[in-house]
């Protein structure tokens, strides 16, 4: 059985005389139930009669299921929820029904209100989804109302982490049903000891977690009932993929999520009492609970993440009655997680430990510090002392698992001198090396000085030793301050890429915005390329060159440093900016610092980026070795010595000696090359839009007018076709995006020379 008020997968949450009856159930025997109901119906003989029914049908449910349905106890015919409700209220939807598209396959989980069924679709699409139907019998005003909170809420949310709804409607009865994709997981605890993951593991998974949560955030929708039961981890291409569910409970803090929302005389406990934060235990009808309400159930999961158990015992919060067991939620403080770790059992600590890779000790020791404090930031009872949010959280995550100070400690100077140390390890290690070796001279230098001096005591240091002193000093200085800028632009990168993976592109971009140049790591080289492809897309071009500008100048950190698709990001973005100077600077550049560099691709790539608009006398002929250097790369290619095998970078070849020849007035040849790279069987969209355009202006030069318009217009169809559709971030098979800005600059160029019949 689930803690008291726990609601299963897609739980659609439960009324207080749900909880109630919940609670009571899980203590022993007839007298200690009825002395519970007395305290906490208080006063409501109604209430206490139903629920009292109710347990007795309880005790009769193992009878009732061993037995033929046929032979129904009489007690259940008695039993009634409002009073006067029938055996009927128990029934539940038969396998092989169908509700509108879908077939029932088996029940797979109850909750408060609903019941969630496995079904299949058979149209548009055949697939297995989860289906849950409000069960019969309670399909009162206020659940059928949640039940459309439950709906909304989920069909606001849009991320990788959090279960799709697919469609809603309603059964032949009546009664609202809808339909999610189908999880297949197991709850991530469960998960996590599964697979034996280790601290640094489960910390990554409960981070995507907190990403999710954070988006609902954003969307107005506060959970209310996060639990391990509530997340759901499955495996994609061998990588763990946490979902969560059951929006059931779900509180919109900015959109009222249905038009039948109800308010009762009755208050509501909505949430799991192990997990519930301090205002959910308010008599409040939950109007005063906010997002951080979300934060605490967070620092519960990942209090039990680290350490085998929530902050509090469900089943001691259980046997504690309905009125101390919300006092406790509302007064009490949970353990720190290593205390707790502390005050279990020898053989309990060890198996927790082992399930997470670690010995007893060495657990308490990776989770006191940090953890511990990030924890109970988490669960203070002062929501205003809790983080603010979600994203908030998982960042203090991501600094411990990083060795950087966390917000939930006060930063001593020797706490953030020891987070620089674990940070920097092989960096000190290299400057200690260094100071102990400036130690051993100092210790020598200052014998022979003092050796020196000795011998000539009225001898002065030279004008030259105080100035190798003063530059030593200075070196020093620098030293330090080269460092502190590393450390500072690596961490704002750091927080960017975490805004990008929320799809936060904008607060992601004016972080990195004018962050000086430094030896890249692959999370920055993603940022600034996700950010230079987000600009361009939206037509935001000089921002575009901008970001990309910076990705191209930290390549030369990279010992292996080559020409890369990112030079035509960066070019074909300058030219769009209309800003041609910047453009012409860029490509003196590139040519400057490429035109040694072996290899063919190399070399076509240079070429073609930089002829995208002509170039001078003294540039061509910095360029021609490298167009000749492209075109014996093709010599025999007719005679089939060369193989054809890696045709598709033939072609590319093919048009961009097209562009040089162009270039170097050599029409009739530039016009050859681009007709064999449209007669090529394997067609790229943007690349024979290209080439269409360069045989256009050719022709023209040839004095083939008609021809040359022909060609222009087949281009221009191919070029205002793929524009409807608008650019594109992913590569796609008829280009990149800047494939087809690069044919879009040739278009202009080629009307301006031909002109238009």
């Amino acid at each position: 059985a689930e803690p008291v008020g726990s609601l299963n997968s897609m739980n659609a949450g439960t009324s207080a005389e749900e909880d109630l009856f919940d609670a009571a159930r899980q203590l022993d025997g007839p007298a200690a139930q009825a002395k519970f109901l007395t305290e906490a119906c208080g006063g409501d003989p109604a209430m206490q009669a139903r629920l009292t029914a109710l347990l007795r049908v309880d005790r009769e449910a193992e009878a009732f299921f061993t037995q033929s349905l046929t032979a129904i106890p009489p007690l259940l015919q008695e039993a009634t929820l409002d009073g006067g409700s029938d055996l009927t209220s128990f029934a539940e939807e038969k396998i092989g029904t169908r509700i509108g598209r879908y077939e029932i396959v088996e029940r797979i989980g109850e909750g408060g209100c609903g019941s969630v069924y496995m079904a299949e679709q058979r149209e548009p699409v055949r697939r297995q989804v989860a289906l849950k139907v409000i069960k019969l019998g309670m399909d009162t005003l206020s659940v059928i109302s949640r039940f459309e909170a439950e709906r909304q809420a989920l069909a606001m949310m849009d991320h990788p982490n959090i279960a799709m709804v697919l469609d809603a409607g309603a059964t032949e009865a009546g009664r609202p049903y809808f339909v999610m994709e189908m999880v297949r997981g197991l709850r991530i605890t469960e998960y996590c000891d599964f697979h034996l993951l280790g601290i640094p593991e489960r910390l990554n998974l409960f981070t995507l977690v907190c990403q999710a949560i954070q988006h609902a955030h954003q969307k107005g929708v506060v959970h209310r009932d996060i639990k391990p039961s509530n997340i759901l981890v499955t495996s994609h291409d061998g990588v763990a993929v946490p979902k969560v569910i059951d929006f059931g409970i779900a509180k919109a803090t900015e959109t009222r999520l249905t038009e039948e929302t109800i308010l009762t005389g009755n208050w509501q406990i909505l949430g799991t009492p192990a997990y519930m934060s301090p205002e959910q235990a308010e008599k409040t009808g939950g109007s005063d609970i906010d997002t951080r309400s979300d934060i605490y159930s967070l620092g519960a999961l990942l209090l039990e993440l680290l350490t085998g158990r929530p902050p509090f015992d469900p089943h001691a919060l259980a046997k504690l009655g309905l009125t101390e067991m919300l006092r406790t939620l509302r007064e009490v403080d949970p353990p720190p997680a290593s205390t707790m770790l502390e005050n279990l059992g020898t053989a309990e600590s060890a198996a927790i430990a082992k399930a997470r890779g670690l010995g007893t000790s060495a657990l308490i020791g990776a989770v006191r510090g940090d953890l511990d404090n990030i924890v109970m930031k988490a669960l203070q009872k002062d929501r205003s002392r809790r983080y603010e949010t979600a994203h908030g959280l998982a960042m203090d995550i991501h600094r411990h698992l990083h060795n950087e100070p966390v917000l939930a400690r006060t930063p001593t100077r020797r706490y953030r001198m020891g987070k620089l140390i674990r940070r920097n390890r092989v960096l000190l290690g290299s400057i200690g090396a260094v100071a102990v070796t400036l130690f051993v001279a100092t210790l020598i230098s200052t014998r022979l000085y003092f050796g020196e001096r000795e011998a000539r005591k009225n001898l002065a240091l030279s004008e030259q030793q105080q100035a190798l002193l003063r530059k030593e000093a200075e070196t020093g200085r620098e030293q330090e301050m080269r460092l502190r800028l590393l450390a500072e632009t690596r961490e704002k990168i750091t927080q960017a890429l975490v805004l990008l993976r929320s799809q936060n592109m904008e607060a992601a971009d004016a972080i990195v915005d004018g962050l000086p140049v430094i030896r890249p790591t692959p999370e920055g080289a993603q940022v600034f390329r996700s950010l230079g492809d987000w600009h361009a897309v939206n037509r935001r071009w000089r921002k575009a060159a901008e970001r990309f500008s910076y990705l191209v100048k930290v390549n030369q950190f990279d010992e292996a440093d080559n020409p890369t698709l990112d030079h035509l990001r960066t070019g074909s973005a300058w030219i769009e900016s209309g800003d041609l100077e910047a453009f012409d600077g860029f490509r003196r550049t590139m040519v400057a610092r490429f035109e040694t560099t072996p290899g063919v691709i190399s070399a076509e790539r240079i070429v073609k980026v930089s002829l995208l608009v002509p170039a001078g006398k003294d540039l061509m002929a910095r360029l021609d070795p490298l167009i000749e250097e492209a075109l014996a790369s093709l010599e025999g290619l007719d005679q089939g010595e060369i193989s054809y095998s890696d045709m598709h970078m033939n072609v590319w070849r093919m048009n961009s000696l097209a562009l040089a020849e162009y270039r170097r007035g050599q029409h009739a040849a530039a016009a050859g090359w681009a007709r064999r790279c449209l007669e090529q069987p394997s067609r790229n969209g943007s690349r024979d839009a290209s080439a269409g355009l360069l045989l256009a202006m050719s022709l023209k030069r040839e004095g083939k007018l008609d021809e040359s318009l022909a060609a222009l217009d087949s281009a221009r169809q191919k070029i205002e076709k793929r524009s409807a559709t608008g650019l594109n971030l992913n590569y796609e098979d008829d280009g990149y995006w800047f494939d087809w800005v690069i044919a879009r600059i040739l278009l202009r160029e080629a009307e301006e020379s031909i002109g238009t019949p």
